[in-house]
């Protein structure tokens, strides 16, 4: 067994927020089974297909994905700030080999990723972030347009391709998602100020920062008291998508259209993106199976949340 997959939901109000004490526990329980997962699996190289939130990426340069040769984590709400351990030989082969496929992947030699890439890792590992060789892999999930589900299929199938035959364990992350729609501002309706941020908001000042996650852990406080004017969760939809998961089908992800996830799902649910790539690169390993499935909608974490595992069949 050399190829692992680990998808799961992340929320930047773990820390900053008080869903009631049985959701707690029933988190906190499936983060244990997702820690003995991996730890029992052991990877020697993590490939993490993660989403940014205008902390890394901006509409100044906005490519459907990126393969980070280097990287560092932003710290956007108090997550890892610093290096992050990233075999750069490897991530170079491995994007001439995804190019040589026919997809068109940027790369980064000094890329910036947030709570969305470095939380599962954070879970994982007790914090520590460069406990495991990471290829980081950004998967555009949130800024207009959107690459198709087929080549986000298709970046995710040449990745497993690529580790198919390699004599070393390979954890595939996909971290993300379900339904969800945060206060991120879309740009066709933002205001000039907000639009200058999406565009070029690298950098932010404390003050900016801390104003902007406030804003998000005050919206999440009304939205679990029903009072937030954003889109509800969508258990519905979030139960279908994991029935993909699971079924192995993974072509059937490509008719998912960005229209569509906006209006069931919220503008976040393209997150799942990021699970689509990590099963595609399972799948082109071979047949899987899940192993373990966790989902409940949790108004506090503003997400349908979710953690799966599967191996090969």
């Amino acid at each position: 067994m050399t190829q692992a997959l680990l998808c799961m939901s992340h929320s930047p109000l773990l820390d900053h927020a008080n869903p009631p004490a049985d959701t707690k526990t029933a988190v906190e329980a499936a983060f244990e089974q997702a820690r003995t997962f991996v730890k029992d699996f052991d990877p020697e190289l993590i490939v993490n297909f993660g989403p940014d939130h205008y902390n890394g990426f901006f509409y100044d340069l906005m490519p459907p994905f990126c393969l980070g040769y280097n990287a560092r984590g932003t710290g956007d709400y108090d997550s890892y700030s610093g290096e992050i351990d990233v075999p750069t030989a490897v991530a170079e082969d491995l994007a001439q080999f995804v190019v040589d496929r026919g997809i068109d992947l940027a790369i980064s030699r000094r890329m910036e990723v947030d709570h969305g890439a470095v939380q599962p890792m954070e879970i994982l590992y007790d914090g520590d972030v460069s406990a495991k060789p990471v290829l980081p892999v950004f998967v555009n999930s949130v800024a207009r347009p959107f690459a198709p589900m087929s080549r986000v299929r298709a970046l995710g199938r040449a990745v497993g391709e690529y580790f198919a035959d390699v004599d070393r364990r390979v954890l595939f992350i996909g971290s993300g998602g379900l339904s969800h729609d945060p206060p991120v501002p879309q740009f066709a309706t933002a205001s000039e100020a907000q639009r200058e941020f999406l565009t070029a908001g690298r950098n932010p000042t404390p003050e900016f920062r801390a104003a902007r996650q406030a804003n998000t852990i005050e919206t999440a406080r009304r939205f679990a008291a029903g009072e937030a004017d954003i889109m509800d969760l969508n258990p519905e939809w979030d139960r279908a998508f994991l029935d993909v998961c699971r079924s192995g089908r993974v072509e059937d992800f490509d008719r998912y259209t960005a229209d569509d996830m906006d209006a069931t799902a919220g503008h976040s649910s393209h997150e799942v993106r990021t699970w689509v790539a990590a099963y595609s690169a399972l799948r082109a390993c071979g047949p899987y199976r899940v192993e373990y499935e966790f989902y409940r909608p949790i108004r506090e974490y503003i997400a349908g949340f979710a953690i799966t595992t599967a191996l090969p069949a």
